[in-house]
């Protein structure tokens, strides 16, 4: 197929993506956590002692199916260039500290979001002997997303009220 002709099927076929749901309901955040961030989120996943059910269904979530990115949220390697960061798990007593340091090094503002169970209540681990306690107990969380893991979508939904869209 030459490039002109692949040119015109595209212009003929037009868009064949459906749009965009409406944006979820939003929830009430801690006091002092911007409700948007402009359109676009950095995410830095942080996995501070989960089972790895929740990071299967965060890279759901930024996997082609749910497209978090298609909402401006992009997952990033450092967290000095995060706006949003991602805590799976409970707390375990090495993750503690590097956890603290962590929100420390992502410049401000910024939101930190349990996902799961186990970073919200603790779930099936919280009287684990070297379990630090829920990330609530060590660092502020602004945004909590419950489930055993959580659905892809409701990772997603968090990530579009953090960014407005």
């Amino acid at each position: 197929m030459t490039l002109n002709r692949l040119a015109r099927l595209i212009r003929k076929t037009g868009r064949v993506a459906e749009p965009a749901p409406e944006p979820p309901p939003n929830p009430p955040l801690a006091a002092g956590t911007p409700r948007a961030l402009n359109g676009s989120a950095q995410v830095r996943h942080v996995d501070c002692g989960s089972c790895n059910g929740c990071e299967t269904e965060v890279g759901a979530a930024f996997g082609p199916v749910y497209d978090a990115e298609r909402y401006g949220a992009r997952l990033v390697s450092s967290p000095r260039h995060a706006d949003v960061l991602l805590v799976t798990g409970v707390v375990t007593q090495n993750m503690r500290e590097p956890l603290r340091r962590t929100v420390e090094a992502t410049p401000r503002p910024r939101v930190v979001v349990a996902v799961g169970d186990c970073a919200v209540d603790g779930g099936l681990f919280r009287e684990g002997y070297g379990v630090a306690g829920v990330v609530d107990e060590v660092v502020g969380v602004d945004l909590n997303v419950p489930g055993c893991p959580p659905e892809p979508d409701a990772i997603v939904a968090a990530l579009r009220q953090v960014t407005g869209r």
